[in-house]
């Protein structure tokens, strides 16, 4: 079996990137968007992944990850969260942002094959935290 590499994990509100731990080379880049959930593995606590969508062939993929301490996992899985918030948060402001008159006529166009149910006006959001539990839905954000 090939060595498995040692890489840094650059988690931002835009995304994640994967980086060569010996020469600093990006591996490879996955959009916040084209998160669609993580998780930490419950019987190996230094385990976690979390899948992405390739939008060119619409592949769906798991990359999946091991540290040496499960303190480190845990704050992976924290950033990555608060990457999702952030990002989230960031898409709410850009939506509050449009033109009143070009908001009121649009539509909520989403890849899911299910019915997305609209938002009523005078629903009140929940304080937690969209992303809390064992994954979080990259779906809150718009695509």
């Amino acid at each position: 079996m090939k060595k498995i590499p040692t890489i840094i994990l650059s988690i931002t509100y835009k995304g994640v990137k994967f980086i060569d731990a010996s020469n600093k080379n990006v591996i490879a880049e996955h959009e916040i968007r084209n998160i669609s959930c993580a998780a930490q593995d419950p019987e190996d606590l230094c385990t976690f992944a979390y899948i992405t969508k390739d939008l060119q062939t619409s592949h769906h993929y798991c990359h999946v990850f091991s540290t040496v301490d499960v303190n480190l996992t845990y704050e992976i899985i924290l950033t990555l969260g608060q990457a999702f918030e952030v990002a989230y948060q960031l898409a709410l402001q850009a939506q509050r942002a449009k033109p009143l008159g070009a908001a009121a006529g649009e539509t909520i166009e989403t890849k899911s094959s299910k019915p997305v149910p609209k938002p009523r006006a005078g629903m009140r959001k929940s304080a937690a935290s969209p992303w809390l539990g064992t994954g979080f839905p990259a779906a809150l954000l718009e695509r």
